[in-house]
């Protein structure tokens, strides 16, 4: 079994080959790699054995000319196209109804299931009689009508924290114990991210095909966890070791990366409506990150790791 500083090591390799715009040499690996040799011949060896382990685990690292370089010199990256999944095509009913059976296998107290059948959210026959769930979900009735409103494309009124909101909504999620509906708000002129257990009484549904999903980005993309929260983000700004980097990166994506430091550390900036997510965040990295921005965010930290270290005393 490889060891934790390897293990550390390949996952920076993956993650600094799969993001690179243009093909990597083998000395750029090693100045922005942090745990490989610094004598040259011990290098070469260490990254020969770690590409052959990410191959044989299946992971496409190539060789290629790198542009515009004269003499030519040779690189090293990871395609997209062949690291992840490609996009099956599917219709949005048909993702609805994947969505829905992938993270919903059973779902707990929901009445009228035949609104779920035709998504393909319940098992087949021969599933259901060996009992073969894979998980039950905290469900809540109004979740029949939220899926058909996602498939259908039909735009939903609810009453949210006293407030009445029409929502074009592009997805559902069940993330850290509860339901979220994302959605483009009328009233917000964005698109904005709901607690189902926050949405008071009845989901109204309006005409289906009533609005297009954007042909942008992705629509209604994952949130993540700094971003399940109520209100206007605050900017938050961590400065992340050059060690951490690639993996920092690999986590919040480059467009985050607002700085680029000489000794190879950077600096993230995002968007923060859930302090709690944000402070997950920051903990994965141990000694390795700081937050710099804004004060409540780094307060926030200093009390919860004082809360830890007094109720250990």
């Amino acid at each position: 079994m490889p060891s934790t500083a390897k293990l550390e090591r390949l996952l920076n390799l993956t993650a600094a080959l799969l993001e690179t715009p243009r093909p990597l040499t083998a000395d750029e690996v090693a100045a922005r790699i942090f745990g490989y040799p610094e004598d040259k011949t011990a290098f070469r060896r260490a990254f020969e054995r770690d590409k052959e382990a990410l191959r044989e685990m299946g992971i496409p690292v190539e060789m290629e000319e790198i542009p515009h370089t004269d003499p030519p010199q040779q690189g090293y990256r990871i395609p997209k196209d062949r690291y992840y999944l490609r996009d099956p095509g599917l219709e949005p009913d048909e993702l609805a109804a994947l969505h829905l059976a992938a993270s919903a296998v059973q779902l707990e107290g929901v009445e009228g299931t035949a609104g779920l059948w035709k998504l393909g959210g319940t098992p087949a026959p021969a599933a259901a009689a060996e009992g073969a769930t894979v998980a039950a979900l905290p469900a809540d009735p109004r979740l029949v009508r939220l899926f058909s409103a996602v498939a259908e494309r039909r735009p939903i009124s609810f009453d949210y924290r006293g407030e009445r909101r029409t929502v074009d909504p592009y997805r559902l999620d069940f993330n850290r114990g509860r339901w979220y509906v994302t959605g483009y708000d009328h009233a917000r002129d964005d698109e904005r991210v709901f607690r189902l257990d926050r949405v008071t009484g009845a989901v109204e549904t309006g005409a289906p095909g009533s609005f297009d999903v954007p042909s942008v980005a992705v629509p209604g993309a994952r949130a993540e966890p700094w971003q399940l929260g109520e209100g206007e983000p605050v900017r938050g700004r961590v400065a992340v070791d050059a060690g951490q980097a690639s993996i920092a990166r690999s986590i919040v994506g480059n467009d985050a990366v607002v700085e680029e430091r000489e000794d190879g550390s950077i600096v993230i900036e995002l968007p923060v409506t859930n302090p709690d997510g944000f402070r997950a965040l920051v903990l994965n990295f141990l000694d390795h990150a700081e937050v710099l921005d804004p004060p409540e965010l780094r307060a926030d930290l200093v009390a919860w790791l004082q809360g830890i270290v007094e109720e250990g005393a």
